[in-house]
C-alpha cells in the first residue's frame, strides 16, 4: 500500500460530465504519485434540491424515511459516473453506497449521526489496487434502512473515513480555493488563510461561514485529522484545519462573518426568580428548537426581560410557545424581530490580546450602528444588529482587525 489519503468532491465538482472527468484526471496525478485513494462524493449539482422538488410535488408531508431513500439515490449517480470515468482514462475504480460499505448510524432519519464504519471491505480494495469511491450523506441503521447525515453529511462521511482508515490526510473539495476572512462576495480585499485551528473552523461555521460543516470539523478534531480545503477548479494550496498547538501564525482575528438566518424573540417582564429560564429554554428544547444567543436583564420590581435568537424558520412556533409561557409567567408582553443580523469576530489570538471588544463597539459607534445583544467566547464576539447594516459592519471590521494587521 501507498500513502492514503481521503478525498471529498462536492456538489459542484462532479455537476456535470466534464466535470467529473476534471475530478477523474486529478485523481489520477495522485495514484501517478504513489498514493491510495479513498474519495467521497456529493450528488451532482443541484440534484438534491431537485429531489426535494420532486418529492414535494408529490407529497405535502412525506415521510422521513423515504426522502432519504429519495435523496441517497444522488450521490450514488454520481460515485457511479466517477468510477466510469475513470476507468477510461485506465484507473481501477469501484463504487461502493453507504450500506456496502457498512456504515451505521444512529437510525435518525434526515440527521443520523455516524456509530461505526467497517473497513473490510474498503482495504480489500485498496489492496486490489483499485481507487475507492464512497457515496456520502448516507449510511444505514440497525434494520438495514437507507439514512443520510443530514447537512453536511458527505464532509462528515471524508472525515469518518479518514478517521476509521487512521490516516490524517482529508482534502475537501469545493468551488472556493480556501476559507478566506470574510465573504469574497462582500469584502474584496479579504485574504486567503494558509491554516486555521479546528477551533476557529467551527466557531466560522456556527456563525455563517458555509466553507464547512461544523459536524466535519468536530470529527476531525476528536480524530487528530487534517482537512485540507481546496478548489476543485485549480491546482493551487488551500487553507489547512489543524491543531492550534501546529499553527504557525495566530492572527488576533481570523476571520469576519455574518449571518442573516435567525430572529431575536423578547419575552418582557416576567417575574426574576429561579427556574423561569429552565421552564422557557426546556419547552423550547422539547420542540428542538435551536437557540442561540441569550440575553438576560433585570428590571425593576423584581421583573426581568429575556431576550434570545433562534432559526426564522422556527419563529412561529417559538412566538406561540412564548405566548403561552408568557400568560403562564404574568409577563407583559412577546416581542418578535426578524431583520437582524449576527455579525461576528473569530480568532484564537483574543486568547492572548485585550481591548478586541472595546475596539470592535468603538467601530460600531464610529458607524452609528446600535448593538442590540452581544455574545462572547473564548476566541469570538458576536454581536446582533439590524440587518441593513450587515454588509457595512463586515467591511468595516475586517478593515480595522485584518487589512490592519
Amino acid at each position: 500500500m501507498g500513502k492514503l489519503i481521503v478525498q471529498k468532491y462536492g456538489g459542484t465538482s462532479v455537476k456535470s460530465p466534464e466535470r467529473i472527468k476534471a475530478v477523474a484526471e486529478r485523481i489520477k496525478s495522485y495514484r501517478d504519485r504513489g498514493y491510495d485513494l479513498v474519495v467521497v462524493v456529493s450528488a451532482m449539482g443541484k440534484t438534491t434540491d431537485e429531489l426535494i422538488d420532486l418529492a414535494k410535488q408529490i407529497s405535502s408531508n412525506p415521510s422521513k424515511r423515504e426522502m432519504d431513500m429519495l435523496l441517497s439515490t444522488g450521490e450514488q449517480v454520481s460515485c457511479a459516473l466517477l468510477a466510469m470515468a475513470l476507468h477510461e482514462i485506465g484507473i481501477d475504480a469501484v463504487s461502493y453506497t453507504g450500506s456496502q460499505i457498512k456504515m451505521r448510524t444512529d437510525g435518525n432519519f434526515s440527521n443520523a449521526k455516524i456509530s461505526e464504519i467497517s473497513t473490510e471491505r474498503i482495504f480489500k480494495s485498496i489492496n486490489e489496487g483499485k481507487v475507492v469511491i464512497v457515496a456520502g450523506f448516507q449510511g444505514i441503521d440497525d434494520d438495514e434502512n437507507i439514512v443520510t447525515l443530514g447537512r453536511g453529511g458527505s464532509d462528515t462521511t471524508a472525515v469518518a473515513l479518514a478517521a476509521v482508515l487512521k490516516t490524517r490526510d482529508c482534502e475537501i473539495y469545493t468551488d472556493v480555493d480556501g476559507v478566506y476572512t470574510a465573504d469574497p462576495r462582500v469584502v474584496r480585499s479579504t485574504k486567503k488563510l494558509k491554516e486555521i485551528s479546528y477551533d476557529e473552523m467551527l466557531e466560522l461555521a456556527r456563525l455563517g461561514a458555509g466553507v464547512l460543516h461544523s459536524r466535519s470539523v468536530e470529527f476531525a478534531k476528536k480524530y487528530n485529522i487534517r482537512l485540507h480545503v481546496r478548489s476543485s477548479f485549480s491546482y493551487d494550496e488551500g487553507t489547512i484545519v489543524m491543531p492550534m498547538e501546529e499553527m504557525m501564525e495566530k492572527f488576533v482575528v481570523s476571520g469576519i462573518t455574518s449571518k442573516e438566518d435567525e430572529a431575536k424573540v423578547t419575552i418582557r417582564e416576567i417575574p426574576d426568580r429561579p427556574g423561569i429560564s429552565a421552564r422557557l429554554f426546556n419547552e423550547l428544547g422539547k420542540h428542538k428548537i435551536y437557540v442561540n444567543m441569550i440575553v438576560q436583564s433585570t428590571g425593576h420590581d423584581n421583573r426581568a426581560s429575556i431576550s434570545f435568537t433562534v432559526k426564522k424558520e422556527d419563529l412561529k412556533e417559538t412566538v406561540r410557545i412564548c405566548n403561552e409561557l408568557n400568560k403562564e409567567f404574568g409577563g407583559s408582553a412577546v416581542d418578535y424581530k426578524e431583520n437582524i443580523a449576527i455579525v461576528s469576530a473569530v480568532g484564537v489570538g483574543m486568547l492572548s490580546s485585550y481591548g478586541v471588544a472595546g475596539k470592535m463597539f468603538q467601530v460600531f459607534s464610529e458607524q452609528n450602528i446600535n448593538i442590540e445583544m452581544i455574545s462572547t467566547s473564548e476566541i469570538g464576539i458576536s454581536c446582533v444588529i439590524d440587518s441593513m447594516y450587515s454588509e457595512l459592519a463586515v467591511k468595516v471590521l475586517h478593515k480595522t482587525f485584518i487589512e490592519s494587521e
